[in-house]
């Protein structure tokens, strides 16, 4: 049990099934959240603050704004789903333990639970995409391929999630995650401001910062600023997300059977 490697098996959509049924009970709830925060940020920072702050880089700066605010909401779906949602199922609910007792198997549960993370990512992204594409944000037929881009960050940020939900001691914890690590990267990723005007050495630490592709990327998209340079950001959201998979299927194996 000490492999590094997962051990994947078809039974990863049948758990990620059975999130999907869970979640057609709750969707309005959950949703109805999503469609209106990104309203409220929009409203205050962009017509608000908008107001008073010159374009960037050729762009209002309402038009500069909507793009992020779809990446943090995917985001931080995403990441509420990957840690505490995962961890009533495994410490409370002991949805893991009756998962595990059938012929899937740890790896398949976690798996699945990663790629039901990513696809809170494609929903909830592509949701505010429609929002701001309905008052007349985006302008640009290559938004259509937003929901891609939300995918391959949804399996990064997922599987950094499920990474820490593998490494906490209780629900608690999770708080650090949040404060400390979610946080940080929400706002040094030019989600409200370019990072040109900041240090050299905060630019060189954004490159590490999964936000801050997945935002030139959106944005790119969104107002129809497309070029190869954008083909660096994906390949990043992408290898990344591959070396970084391995980690919580690792850490939640070791968890799980002792």
């Amino acid at each position: 049990m000490n492999r590094y490697w997962p051990d994947l098996s078809r039974l990863v959509w049948r758990v990620f099934a059975r999130h999907f049924l869970v979640f057609r009970k709750t969707w309005k709830v959950n949703l109805s959240f999503t469609f209106f925060e990104p309203l409220f940020y929009l409203a205050a920072l962009g017509l608000g603050l908008g107001a008073y702050v010159q374009p960037i880089e050729g762009i209002p700066y309402l038009n500069y704004l909507a793009p992020g605010l779809v990446v943090a909401s995917a985001m931080f779906a995403t990441s509420v789903e990957c840690t505490y949602d995962t961890y009533v199922r495994m410490e409370y609910q002991k949805v893991y333990h009756a998962i595990i007792a059938t012929p899937a198997g740890v790896d398949d549960v976690v798996m699945g639970d990663i790629v039901f993370g990513a696809f809170k990512s494609v929903l909830y992204g592509s949701i505010i995409t429609l929002v701001v594409f309905a008052v007349g944000l985006i302008g640009s037929p290559w938004a259509l391929l937003i929901p891609v881009v939300m995918a391959v960050s949804g399996l990064l940020i997922a599987a950094l999630s499920m990474t820490w939900t593998g490494l906490v001691p209780n629900i608690d914890s999770f708080n650090y995650f949040f404060s400390l690590i979610i946080t940080p990267l929400y706002l040094f990723s030019g989600v409200f401001f370019p990072l040109a005007g900041m240090p050299g050495w905060v630019l060189k630490l954004a490159w590490f910062n999964p936000l801050y592709h997945t935002v030139n990327l959106t944005r790119g998209l969104a107002t129809g600023g497309v070029g190869p340079w954008l083909a660096g950001d994906f390949a990043w959201l992408l290898i990344a997300a591959l070396l970084v998979i391995p980690l919580p299927l690792y850490l939640m194996r070791r968890l799980l059977i002792k």
